[in-house]
Formats: structure tokens, C-alpha cells, sequence
């Protein structure tokens, strides 16, 4: 096992190189520079020329990638173009919000589309089966940024349950520890703040849960019906084993890791997938200021959040094969 992670560790290296060397072709074949995005437009092209300058994006493009790879090799992700404060500091105060948000989509996902797709293969065929089924397939055809101006538009503004977007209520007083504001709310003890803090994430977390609910739902359903068919559950039936037990015990166990797989690169696409999600709600995370820094032409910003979310999800990926061998004995790693 000692030996499989470290194979898998040093295989992440060229795959980090190569996210980044992408990343920063492509950014920089975007129209455009930083220097006329973060000036007026009757600016005078000298000032212009001087920023391009004094930021270092009149080398050529082999020279600035020299430069951000030995920056990132000391740990150092640079400076934002537009704000100038260390990419490292805002990624501490952003990506903790992401991670709330990604975090309770990822568990409403798991709790309603795992059941859902247990009971559409063991009621295959019914009302209930089909029903849910027709429910996924509109979870997976809808666009986030529609459910999410409808959520706002019925919820927020009609219903007024919910506020329309923000993490946190402005006249809402929480005192900082570790940038996640859930866990700062429980460890001072303000209710009060915890209380607003769930009602802000109960709506973008249930919009960025959708896809991957439906798609859980899917597979789950996908995987249980191909288990149910299996000798060993016809032959637990068979020993009088109640269904509950065959279902949970039997089938589910060995449906897990086409289910397992599914959960995990879901996490990695909720936190890339965030970027609609958080704009449409005002959301202070990595999604919704990679948007605002694609607008501004803010390179570094673009190159350290996608480094960073590859990073995330070639972990999360490394978590889930690990898995395999807990879920499934039979499964050894040389």
C-alpha cells in the first residue's frame, strides 16, 4: 500500500506540470492584457506600456513561465495584478468558503441521491422508479445559472425564506479563527451567527447539489440493479435474510465503488463548477473570483486557483482508489 501512494504521489508531478503549463498557454491567448483591463480606455498607451513593464508581461512568454514555476517551487503563488495582496492570502480567506459550499452540496447529493437510487432498483419499474428517474434526468439537463435566478427569484424574493446570496448576514458579528465560518460560529459559540450562516448555504448548496444528486441517483440505481441480479443476493433471499438486510448488507456493499468513484470526481467538479453558483449568489469563494479575475486579465490569480483545484482533485482521486481496498477486500495494491 506504502509503495502504491508513493507511486501515485510522484505520477501527480507531471500532472501538475502539465495543468499548469495548459493553463498558462491559454490564459495568455485570451485577448487582452492586464494593463488595458486595468486601465480606462483613453488611457495613454505609455502608462500602459509601463505597467506591462513594471509586471513583467512584455517577456516573452517562455521567460514569465520560467519565472511562475520558480515561484511556485518555493511555494510562492505571487501577487494578484489587480489588487496586489498575495494570492496566498486571498485563497486563505476564499477557498474555505468553496469548500462550505462544496461540502454541503456534496453531503444533500449523498443523502438524497444514494436513497433514491437504492429504492428506483429495488422498486424498478414502478411509479416511484420512474418518477425519480424523470426528476435526475431534469437535474442533469438543467443549467445552474437558471435554477439558481429561479431559486433566488421564488425562495428570496417571493417566499422570503431564504436571503438572495452572500455568505453572511452585514449585521452579523463573527469573530475569525479559521476562515471557515461554520466552524468559527461553533468554536465562539454565536447561535446567532450559526443560524444565519445556514440559512445563507441552504439555498447555493442545494442548487450546486442538482447534477450530482441526479447523477448519483443514476448510478446508484445503475449499480444496484446490475447487484441485485447476482447469485449471492438470490441466494441470501434464499436463506430467509430479511430484504433490508440483503439490500444494505449484500447488494449495496458491493454496488459501492462505481458509487464511490462517482463521489469523487463530483468533488472536484463542485469546486471547479462553483464559478456559476457563486456569482449568481454573491458567494466570496475561488469560483466566483476566477471569474472576476478571467475579466481582469489577472494571470496569476487564474493559474494559482486551477493549480490549486488540480491539486484537490488529483488528491480526492487518490482518496477514492484507496478506498477501494476498505470497501472491497479483494482488491490489493502492489
Amino acid at each position: 500500500m506504502l509503495r502504491y501512494i508513493i507511486r501515485r504521489l510522484i505520477s501527480m508531478i507531471p500532472t501538475l506540470l502539465g495543468v499548469t503549463f495548459v493553463v498558462f498557454l491559454f490564459i495568455h491567448l485570451i485577448p487582452g492584457d492586464p494593463a488595458t483591463a486595468m486601465l480606462r480606455e483613453n488611457a495613454p498607451a505609455e502608462l500602459a506600456e509601463r505597467i506591462r513593464e513594471d509586471l513583467g508581461l512584455n517577456k516573452p512568454l517562455y521567460e514569465q513561465y520560467a519565472i511562475y514555476m520558480g515561484k511556485i517551487l518555493r511555494g510562492d503563488l505571487g501577487r494578484s495584478l489587480v489588487t496586489n495582496n498575495p494570492i496566498t492570502d486571498d485563497l486563505g480567506n476564499r477557498l474555505p468558503a468553496t469548500a462550505e459550499l462544496a461540502f454541503f452540496a456534496m453531503l444533500i447529493a449523498v443523502l438524497i441521491g444514494v436513497p433514491a437510487g437504492i429504492i428506483s432498483a429495488v422498486r424498478r419499474n414502478s411509479l416511484v422508479d420512474t418518477l425519480s428517474m424523470f426528476i435526475s434526468l431534469i437535474g442533469v439537463s438543467m443549467p445552474i445559472f437558471w435554477l439558481g435566478l429561479m431559486a433566488i427569484y421564488l425562495f428570496a424574493v417571493i417566499l422570503h425564506w431564504t436571503p438572495s446570496g452572500t455568505r453572511i448576514g452585514v449585521d452579523i458579528e463573527l469573530t475569525r479563527i479559521t476562515n471557515f465560518y461554520l466552524v468559527d460560529a461553533i468554536l465562539t459559540g454565536n447561535i446567532t451567527a450559526l443560524a444565519d450562516l445556514l440559512r445563507h448555504l441552504i439555498l447555493p448548496s442545494v442548487v450546486l447539489a442538482t447534477v450530482p444528486m441526479a447523477l448519483l441517483a443514476r448510478m446508484t440505481r445503475s449499480s444496484m440493479l446490475e447487484a441485485l441480479n447476482q447469485d449471492y443476493v438470490r441466494t441470501a433471499h434464499a436463506k430467509g435474510l430479511r430484504a433490508r438486510a440483503v439490500v444494505i448488507r449484500h447488494a449495496l456493499k458491493n454496488a459501492l465503488l462505481p458509487i464511490v468513484t462517482v463521489i469523487g470526481l463530483q468533488v472536484g467538479t463542485l469546486l471547479s463548477g462553483a464559478i456559476l453558483t457563486e456569482t449568481i449568489f454573491g458567494w466570496p469563494g475561488i469560483g466566483r473570483w476566477v471569474f472576476e479575475s478571467i475579466q481582469f486579465r489577472d494571470y496569476p490569480v487564474v493559474q494559482s486557483v486551477t493549480l490549486v483545484i488540480a491539486l484537490i482533485f488529483v488528491a480526492v482521486n487518490l482518496l477514492v482508489d484507496l478506498s477501494y481496498a476498505f470497501i472491497d477486500p479483494r482488491i490489493h495494491y502492489q
